[in-house]
C-alpha cells in the first residue's frame, strides 16, 4: 500500500480518535498528520497487529506527549457535529455531542483509548491490547470501565 492509498484509508479514523481523545479540532489535526509523518518516516518494523491498531498507537503517544502534565481538556466545538440537519436537530444534535465529550474527557485516559479503540474503530481485543501494551484482560477490563464509567455519569445526568 503506498503512502497516499494509506493516508486516503485511515485518515478519517485517526483524525476522529485524535479528536476524541483531546476534545479539540486543531489540536486533533495536528496529531492526525504527525501520525502519518512519522508512520511514513519510521524504519522500525510493525509491531501491531493491524496497521489501524498501529497508526492509532501513534496517534494516542502523540496526545500523550503533547498533553504530558496538563489535566485540563478544552471543550470541543459543538458547531463541528453535524453541517447539514435541521435547527431542532442541530441543536439536539450539538446537546448530545457536547455530553458525550464531557463524559469522555471524564474517564481515564487509557481507558478512553481502550473504549475508543474497540466502539469506534472496531478493534479486537488483542489489538487494543498490543496498541495500548497490555494485556487482552487488561484490554476488556479498560473497556468495561469505560463504558461503565459513560453509563454512571448518564444515569447521574438522568437523576437531575
Amino acid at each position: 500500500m503506498n503512502f497516499d492509498a494509506l493516508y486516503r484509508a485511515h485518515h478519517a479514523d485517526v483524525r476522529r480518535f485524535a479528536l476524541y481523545l483531546t476534545g479539540d479540532m486543531a489540536a486533533a489535526d495536528d496529531i492526525a498528520s504527525e501520525t502519518f509523518v512519522r508512520a511514513w518516516a519510521a524504519d522500525a518494523p510493525l509491531h501491531a497487529v493491524s496497521l489501524r491498531a498501529y497508526l492509532l498507537t501513534i496517534a494516542r503517544n502523540l496526545h500523550r506527549r503533547s498533553f504530558r502534565g496538563r489535566r485540563r481538556h478544552e471543550p470541543i466545538d459543538a458547531e463541528l457535529a453535524d453541517p447539514e440537519p435541521g435547527p431542532e436537530a442541530k441543536l439536539a444534535s450539538k446537546r448530545e455531542l457536547q455530553s458525550v465529550l464531557d463524559r469522555l474527557q471524564s474517564i481515564a485516559e487509557i481507558d478512553r483509548a481502550a473504549l475508543l479503540m474497540r466502539a469506534f474503530h472496531g478493534l479486537a481485543y488483542d489489538e487494543i491490547a498490543s496498541a495500548l501494551g497490555i494485556s487482552v484482560s487488561s484490554a476488556k477490563v479498560k473497556v468495561h470501565r469505560a463504558r461503565a464509567a459513560l453509563s454512571a455519569t448518564q444515569d447521574e445526568r438522568n437523576q437531575r
